[in-house]
């Protein structure tokens, strides 16, 4: 596609940005929207999700049909069949007339399912059904019904996590991802934190006809290497704070500081910038493979001291009672007075075989990854003395996906 059709679709549906990351969702979306393949948009909330599902619709041959946004997570799960699929009457308390459900209205059209992860297991089921057949039953009938209902679905979790834990279907989640969209956070679209920030600054100024405020290049420098967990809708939130609080329309970056209180301890090390980084669970990984590797280094080195043991022995042909050496690998590292102690430590065993004994002690390390995310998470509490904001800035995850995994692990 040509940057000239990508500008308009930007103008067109009111996308601001030149990320490649976004240029690239965005291509995918239009090349797609002439299929009837069920489309998954995944992203971090408030990265923008809800506008590529209309971008998709308005470019396929549905968008003379009906597009239905439906949050899942918002529809209490007593409700969530009837709202997508109907009822009849008298099917359940308080159904005092039949209904029909988004499925049934948007026949021809196209469902926007937000936040799909929380459907419930049992809802799952019957949109799988829908996926693969186009048919479903309404809530209190027997009669099958048709639609014709091109689905796209957008998450914000960790799908592959959700099925581990038995949490979301598999089946449904290849019939739903035919075609992934991913959606880059903010922290990976720099460039695109100052056009953002004067879009948003402008408009709001112009909405209440005040003055717009700009920045010093101190303060623009933190915007853009702040990390924004809340991405694009923190960005204008915070915009919307400063424009309404601050008397003065140029804001420094001591008056910024204010409005990110834990900048400082969110910026992470060089690590998470020399590595393509998304998630708390890729740094885990990172850290893991890191100890791995040195206990393998470990391993190694334990066979060397072990095969120069063996060297020495063949050597000198050691007899009972004879005076032991250090092994060759630790002559040149280690102090002359910590001689004797390491001579403790390897020397051979007194027995009557001519085998060498293993008096080591080898504990294998635990390579759980729940241990080792539990292991974290107890150190950044203990360090910030159990307040969780700080913590979670020191481990680079959220403060809710904090208070999520210590429920989870039941954390005191």
């Amino acid at each position: 596609m040509e940057k000239y059709d990508i500008t308009r679709i930007k103008q067109r549906f009111g996308i601001i940005g030149n990320a490649p990351e976004l240029i690239r969702s965005i291509d995918i979306a239009v090349q797609v929207a002439p299929t009837d393949l069920s489309v998954l948009i995944s992203g971090e909330s408030g990265v923008g999700k809800e506008v590529l599902p209309q971008i998709i619709h308005q470019f396929s041959s549905r968008k003379h049909g009906v597009y239905i946004a439906v949050n899942c997570g918002a529809i209490p799960e007593g409700t969530i069949d009837s709202e997508l699929f109907g009822h009849e009457k008298g099917s359940f308390t308080g159904a005092y007339e039949s209904r029909k459900g988004y499925f049934e209205v948007a026949n021809n059209g196209t469902i926007f399912l937000d936040e799909v992860a929380e459907l419930p297991l049992s809802t799952q089921v019957r949109l799988l059904r829908v996926l693969e057949t186009g048919e479903f039953i309404r809530v209190g009938s027997s009669k099958v019904i048709k639609t014709d209902v091109r689905v796209i679905a957008a998450t914000n979790v960790d799908i592959q996590n959700a099925i581990q834990k038995g949490n979301f279907r598999e089946d449904l989640f290849y019939r739903l991802s035919s075609v992934p969209i991913e959606v880059p956070p903010l922290r990976h679209r720099k460039e695109d934190i100052p056009i953002l920030f004067r879009k948003f600054a402008v408009d709001f100024a112009e909405r209440n006809r005040m003055p717009s405020i700009t920045l010093t290049e101190e303060a623009m420098d933190m915007l853009i290497n702040y990390r924004w967990p809340g991405n694009i809708r923190q960005l204008k939130n915070i915009v919307e704070q400063i424009s309404i609080i601050e008397e003065k329309r140029l804001i420094t970056a001591d008056v910024m500081r204010t409005y990110l209180p834990d900048y400082n301890e969110m910026k992470l090390p060089a690590l998470y910038d020399t590595v393509d980084q998304k998630t708390f669970a890729t740094e885990r990984e990172i850290l893991y493979k890191i100890l791995f590797d040195m206990r393998n280094d470990v391993n190694e080195l334990k066979k060397l001291v072990h095969n120069n043991l063996l060297k020495d022995h063949s050597e000198k042909e050691i007899h009972k009672g004879a005076p032991h050496v250090i092994p060759k690998v630790f002559e040149d590292i280690v102090p002359i007075e910590q001689e004797e102690r390491l001579k403790r430590k390897f020397e051979y065993p007194r027995n009557d075989g001519d085998g060498i004994q293993d008096t080591q002690e080898i504990v294998e390390e635990s390579l759980s990854l729940a241990d080792k995310e539990i292991e974290l998470i107890r150190k950044a509490l203990e360090k910030h003395h159990g307040k969780r904001k700080h913590a979670a800035g020191e481990l680079g995850i959220s403060e809710r996906t904090l208070y999520r995994k210590i429920k989870e692990y039941n954390i005191e």
